[in-house]
């Protein structure tokens, strides 16, 4: 058995990788409905969307298979994603010196024929792939293949929607963050000015009922429509609605 080399860009792969958040995700609908299209188009017995982490190959949708991952070095997926831009197929993995001695061929699942197109991000990162498996050697037309491709890529577009989603609620959670602390701020404030303010007011009168001189008479007014002004927008519950 030969393992699958590293890809040049493995450090930024697995970085993209985690910034998708998929791995060890709930099973959701819309990937099993991917699998089970790409079997049925194919006519094979198990299709996976399979993701290659640091030392294991998971699936994120499968079909005709029990286990939920398997050893990164006995992957596929691992050479399939050495060219991101290729369909990776092994028409009958007993007959190649990469996979005939792999534990996934001599047992369960009996990996005989394989065909994955990897999935990949826009910056080309290959996250993994959209895999047919058959336990006998096969081939694939060239509309098989074709409609292979267009599954991976609505793979990939449902990928780059469920990044958009998480990035817009923690924007949304971290914009509610901020505006839950700058409300409980203006509330302090206004419970630390309010007092003074209305202190303020209390001297102006206090110096209007001494009949000031007539000086001090425009001086006084304009302290006081001051200090209305902004007791009134200390009492307005708007101010508070960010």
């Amino acid at each position: 058995m030969k393992s699958a080399p590293l890809p040049t860009n493995e450090r930024g792969r697995l970085q993209a990788l985690a910034d998708y958040n998929l791995l060890d995700t709930d099973a959701e609908s819309i990937y099993d409905d991917v699998t089970r299209m790409a079997s049925e188009i194919c006519r094979t017995p198990i299709s996976l969307i399979s993701l290659v982490d640091d030392d294991r190959q998971w699936f994120k949708s499968k079909l005709g298979l029990k286990t939920d991952e398997t050893p990164r070095d006995q992957s596929f997926c691992a050479h399939a994603i050495l060219e991101p831009s290729e369909v990776f197929i092994v028409p009958d993995a007993r007959l190649d010196d990469r996979f005939a001695d792999n534990p996934l061929t001599t047992g369960a699942p009996n990996v005989v024929f394989y065909a994955g197109v990897p999935l990949t991000t826009g910056e080309g990162h290959a996250l993994g792939s959209l895999c047919v498996i058959d336990s006998r050697p096969r081939t694939l037309t060239d509309n098989q293949i074709l409609a292979l491709k267009s599954l991976a890529r609505l793979v990939n577009t449902h990928f780059e929607l469920r990044k958009v989603t998480a990035e817009r609620d923690k924007y949304k959670s971290e914009f509610t963050q901020v505006t839950t602390a700058r409300r409980t701020l203006l509330r302090l404030v206004a419970y630390q000015v309010k007092p003074l303010v209305n202190a303020l007011l209390n001297d102006v009168q206090e110096l209007t009922d001494k009949a000031p001189r007539p000086d001090q008479a425009d001086h006084l007014q304009s302290m006081r429509q001051t200090s209305e002004t902004i007791n009134g927008m200390l009492n307005d519950p708007d101010l508070f609605k960010l």
